[in-house]
């Protein structure tokens, strides 16, 4: 303790370069803290937003995720009913849902365009998971299937398609598609609502329709795929372990494997942020040894006084260390405390970012920040300012009793 303060001391007698010194490590750990707490938020609302879409697990044959399909649902799924009876069965398991993955083309009369199709059972997919459409226009389908109401079967627009049809809630459509056999089949539609997906390649292909319907249209009671919403994301792996070891005939994909942009996104970030941290790390010590070693070079005839009075090398490394340690830890604590402040000013405040490529929507800025990634940043920084004190120190502390008392 006397070591600590004795070095405190020593910091303060300039205080505009302990100053300069404490201000730009600050600096380097709020920038720090920051970037990795949008980093930890963009992490966590892209695994969100994929879990929502595909489930945490997907239940599929092995060809379905390995090979294409000449025609639509050849490598579906056979006694989708059953196959759904068995998979909640698990204790882990909340929600199981089908979905018809296809493509073809939609009319109105007048013109015909692509799209990429998707069948599903609308109640279900709204117990499992709420509101999960941005719906512009028009309701969600909500009640019994298409087969039951006697509606006919509906569809879900996106919204460039919708305009590219001039289509509208109530408007006529009729769907066209190859079958199972590789005929060509059509079902007439009624247009329940336009949804924006917030992706503009999306929203000019993009067509949700009900699952009873989209059978009917390819000739098949199958389904492409089964998707398993499991209690939470801890369950994930031993869930998947006990599914597949029930289902030996088939695949039980975890969402990560169906995450290709997830997985990008991650590993872009690693870099970007990898070589960020790099870079602030070696201007702390830059800046920490800097300040020593100024403080150093003008104190060596008072390093060889301390000699001569019987203080051992030792010790007075240590000192200087703790000086840098006082500088980095303190530069550190306040730039932890700044990047708490940001964080907690943006949740009142909230900031709204442009689109990301590829997007026509934004989304708020937010930044996450844990208590142990923000300790491990404050004392990965205090390491290094200690350490480069110590290395700015080591010669001085060790050069003959003379030289020093003699140098200028």
């Amino acid at each position: 303790m006397r070591w600590l303060k004795f070095a405190a001391l020593n910091v303060m007698r300039n205080r505009r370069r302990s100053l300069v010194a404490v201000f730009i490590t600050a600096l380097g750990t709020a920038a720090l803290l920051l970037a990795g707490g949008f980093a930890l938020y963009t992490y966590d609302a892209l695994e969100r937003v994929t879990v929502r879409d595909s489930g945490h697990l997907v239940v599929g044959t092995r060809q379905h995720f390995e090979q294409d399909e000449d025609v639509p649902l050849q490598h579906g799924l056979d006694d989708a009913a059953a196959l759904q009876a068995r998979l909640a069965a698990d204790p882990a398991v909340r929600h199981v849902l089908s979905r018809v993955e296809f493509s073809g083309l939609v009319s109105n009369g007048e013109k015909s365009t692509a799209m990429m199709a998707l069948g599903i059972d609308a109640a279900a997919e709204l117990r499992a998971k709420g509101p999960f459409l941005n719906l512009t226009e028009g309701a969600m389908p909500a009640g019994a299937t298409s087969e039951a109401s006697g509606e006919g079967a509906w569809v879900l627009l996106g919204a460039d398609l919708a305009r590219s049809l001039k289509a509208s809630p109530g408007s006529r459509l009729t769907l066209l598609a190859t079958d199972t056999r590789g005929a060509l089949r059509t079902l007439p539609v009624r247009v329940r609502g336009v949804i924006s997906t917030g992706v503009p390649e999306l929203d000019r292909r993009q067509l949700y329709t009900d699952l009873r319907g989209a059978q009917r249209l390819l000739g098949s009671e199958r389904v492409s795929t089964l998707q398993v919403f499991l209690d939470g994301m801890d369950d994930v792996a031993p869930a998947q372990a006990r599914l597949q070891a029930q289902l030996p005939g088939l695949v039980v994909r975890t969402w990560e494997a169906q995450a290709g942009f997830y997985e990008s996104v991650r590993a872009l970030y690693h870099r970007i942020f990898g070589v960020m941290g790099l870079v602030i790390g070696v201007i702390v010590v830059v800046v920490v040894a800097s300040a020593m070693a100024s403080a150093v070079v003008e104190r060596t005839r008072e390093i060889g006084t301390l000699r001569a009075l019987g203080t051992l090398p030792g010790q007075l490394l240590r000192a200087l260390a703790l000086e840098g340690f006082i500088l980095g830890g303190g530069g550190a604590l306040l730039g932890a405390v700044a990047a708490m402040t940001v964080s907690g000013l943006l949740k009142v405040f909230p900031v709204q970012m442009p689109p990301p490529p590829g997007r026509s929507v934004g989304y708020p800025l937010q930044i996450d920040l844990d208590f142990l990634p923000v300790l491990h940043t404050v004392l990965l920084m205090a390491l290094l300012a200690t350490l480069a004190s110590a290395w700015v120190a080591r010669r001085t502390v060790r050069k003959p009793i003379v030289e020093a008392l003699a140098h200028l």
